[in-house]
């Protein structure tokens, strides 16, 4: 299992995911360019003391990161608020990557068409999303509790 995000906006939410990564023992995929600084200084001030402790890749694009990804044979699971399977009804893989798309605007349809799954939380009518760092951590829990990801703990 891993976690990719989309050309991400707000240090915070990536240094929230980067902390959840390490804890559970899963890689993150960075794919640029980013709307921050990704120094390692940067990363670190955003991770915390947690930086060390997730493997991190770094993509300079999204057709880089599918290079990679499709060498390895993963399926891309996008989440998105216009995904037709609830994130609960969708059998997850252990080798599956979760892409989570840029907090101001999601991922361009090209890489909507391409995903190999496109998932969704329920939300009450009328509103739009959860931060970015929330629903990653609820489908990536639900993933690896299907997966028994969490065996190993």
């Amino acid at each position: 299992m891993r976690v990719a995000l989309y050309q991400p906006d707000i240090p915070q939410n990536a240094g929230t995911i980067l902390r959840l990564a390490a804890c559970l023992g899963i890689p993150v995929d960075i794919i640029g360019p980013t709307g921050f600084d990704m120094t390692e200084r940067a990363l670190r001030r955003a991770a915390l003391d947690y930086l060390t402790h997730v493997e991190l890749e770094r993509h300079e694009s999204f057709s880089a990161f599918e290079t990679v990804r499709r060498s390895c044979g993963s399926r891309l699971v996008l989440l998105t608020t216009h995904g037709d399977t609830p994130y609960t009804a969708f059998a997850f893989e252990p080798g599956d990557t979760l892409l989570l798309g840029r907090e101001s605007a999601g991922v361009p349809e090209s890489v909507h068409t391409g995903a190999d799954a496109r998932v969704r939380i329920p939300l009450l009518a009328g509103l739009r999303s959860l931060n970015i760092a929330v629903a990653a951590a609820m489908v990536l829990g639900e993933a690896l509790r299907q997966t028994d990801g969490f065996a190993s703990f």
